[in-house]
């Protein structure tokens, strides 16, 4: 869709048609009670709107360039995100069956495996499962929106943007005026829509200069570093949203990143609204790379097996990136506490109904 198109339709939203204000009822502080005021709640109708356009965008934006959708299942013997010395994230651990397995943290390494069969790469958009509490920012279970790409570090950046812009704006077309009600305004999806540029970049040596090393913002571990998310908030203070951060330490990230000739990994975290909203990276050639990682990251390598041999009988260069939905539909929306865009909760080592 052109950008003539979208701002008609910007323009087009009569604010008198759409409700004065939209705000989230909170109900998720209830849980036994969440699902009766989710059902004649129009914050959470809306919702289902704007999940619905995130989907159908994203099957499009991804079936216009050659890239499949795979099936996938959602267990796994092998998690990825949690694999690394930087890693704040736990892996979601069942027994089923009498055979421990994980809920899947994220479809990357399966993802790889089918880049294998899909010359032009392939994509996901479904759950993800992780051990640590929810907060303000985190969730449980969250929808994950990931992809990889033959290719490189840079060529997955370049296409985070544009798929950003794609979703932004069939979202904006088709619901401007629910936007604007819940936000308040439109002008942060129309900066990014009317913004042609490649988004900004810095890489991790750049980033901690720019906060002084400050050890509020950028904490030191022992030979590696990362930031905090007061040093997130305030990298997008000083140089605005759509801010990518490159090139970490390489200890800090999963020992899946693949490293460039200086150490750094071949990585990047994309900063807006919330902070990390997309996380993308290159990954290792061949099996004998990814047993050097293993060994550097002190991560066990057995449960890994599957994926060294795969690399080492088809070596390939690919890069991928993941995108935590309900962390975006907080930019979109303006929102604090992701809590508000899940619409049934699910907190670890509770049941919650239905």
């Amino acid at each position: 869709m052109s950008l003539q198109a979208i701002s008609s339709a910007i323009t087009q939203a009569a604010p008198e048609t759409a409700p004065a204000s939209l705000a989230p009822p909170g109900s998720w502080r209830d849980p036994e009670t969440h699902f009766l005021t989710v059902m004649s709640s129009p914050w959470y109708a809306a919702l289902v709107d704007l999940q619905d356009t995130i989907t159908t965008a994203t099957v499009a934006f991804w079936t216009e360039r050659g890239i499949r959708f795979g099936h996938l299942p959602v267990t796994t013997g092998s998690v990825s995100s949690p694999m690394g010395l930087g890693s704040d994230s736990l892996p979601v651990k069942v027994d089923l069956f009498g055979a421990p397995t994980y809920l899947a943290d994220s479809m990357q390494f399966s993802l790889e495996y089918l880049c294998r069969l899909a010359g032009r790469g392939a994509y996901y958009l479904m759950p993800s499962f992780r051990g640590e509490a929810p907060d303000s920012t985190h969730l449980c279970q969250f929808f994950h929106s990931e992809a990889e790409i033959p290719g490189g570090l840079q060529d997955v950046m370049t296409l985070v943007e544009e798929y950003l812009r794609h979703v932004v704006g069939e979202l904006v077309t088709r619901h401007a005026d629910l936007i604007r009600a819940a936000a308040g305004s439109l002008d942060h999806v129309t900066a990014l829509l009317d913004d042609h540029r490649a988004f900004r970049r810095l890489t991790f040596d750049e980033a901690t200069a720019a906060l002084d090393d400050d050890p509020r913002y950028v904490v030191h571990e022992d030979g590696w570093r990362n930031l905090t998310r007061d040093g997130e908030r305030c990298l997008m203070d000083m140089y605005g949203d759509f801010l990518w951060v490159t090139h970490w330490d390489a200890s800090a990230v999963p020992f899946y990143q693949r490293q460039d000739a200086r150490g750094r990994a071949l990585n990047g975290d994309l900063l807006f609204g919330p902070g990390e909203v997309v996380g993308a990276g290159e990954r290792h050639v061949g099996g004998s790379e990814v047993l050097d990682a293993l060994r550097q990251h002190k991560v066990p390598a057995e449960d890994y097996d599957w994926y060294v041999r795969m690399k080492t009988d088809t070596p390939m260069r690919t890069a991928g990136f993941g995108m935590g939905v309900e962390r975006f539909l907080m930019w979109l929306l303006a929102q604090r506490d992701i809590r508000d865009l899940e619409l049934l909760p699910r907190v670890n080592g509770r049941t919650i109904l239905p």
